[in-house]
């Protein structure tokens, strides 16, 4: 592991892959056959479940929690006491009451990606079977129980879409905004963007 930081309170199982310059702060906890790429940080006191997958240049803040069958892409963003979730009736025993029930993925355990791009506010739920879009932004204490499109802003309990970001961050505006204008520009950046029917897409500057 090529200039991997581990701090000493930190529990590393086994069969954990982290890539090169990545960070673990203290009191952090990484199960078995999870996989992290290079140039990330995960912040102190923070759950990374087993075989869980995340990206490259993904900044994971203080105490969040990450469960099975979540997986995370690149220059992703998780603000600190960020909450994922896999399944939707969960109950803490067997279906017989023979004892407490397997913490094991089943049938019953949905998966949830993040995907390029995404910052997630602190103290937000991540509800699971769902997708976060490409550069989606979800507000600080959301309840996320629905999925959310590429560039989309969410906030609120539950989370629904307020409007659209820029790939580098500044809203673009409402959620109405793709009907009033054909293309959209960040006033920060000068990307545009335009809404093809389905989903936002950047727009390609053409020469002049």
């Amino acid at each position: 592991m090529y200039n991997v930081i581990i701090h000493q309170s930190a529990l590393v199982e086994a069969n954990v892959t982290l890539g090169p310059r990545t960070k673990v702060w203290d009191n952090v906890h990484i199960r078995h056959g999870a996989v992290l790429g290079s140039d990330c940080i995960v912040g102190e006191k923070s759950y990374i479940a087993y075989d869980v997958r995340i990206g490259n240049y993904v900044k994971i803040n203080a105490s969040v929690y990450i469960c099975a069958l979540v997986t995370i892409e690149d220059f992703v963003m998780i603000s600190a006491h960020t909450v994922f979730t896999n399944d939707k009736f969960p109950r803490a025993f067997a279906p017989d009451m023979s004892g407490l029930a397997s913490s094991d993925p089943n049938e019953e355990t949905l998966p949830t990606i993040v995907r390029q791009g995404v910052t997630i506010g602190a103290n937000a739920t991540i509800g699971c079977g769902i997708e976060l879009g490409k550069f989606s932004m979800v507000g600080m204490g959301s309840v996320v129980t629905k999925s959310v499109p590429d560039y989309g802003l969410v906030f609120g309990n539950p989370a629904r879409l307020q409007g659209y970001v820029c790939m580098c961050g500044p809203l673009l505006g409402g959620n109405d905004i793709f009907q009033k204008r054909d293309i959209v520009s960040c006033h920060h950046c000068g990307r545009q963007y335009r809404f093809d029917g389905n989903q936002v897409q950047e727009s390609v500057l053409e020469k002049v």
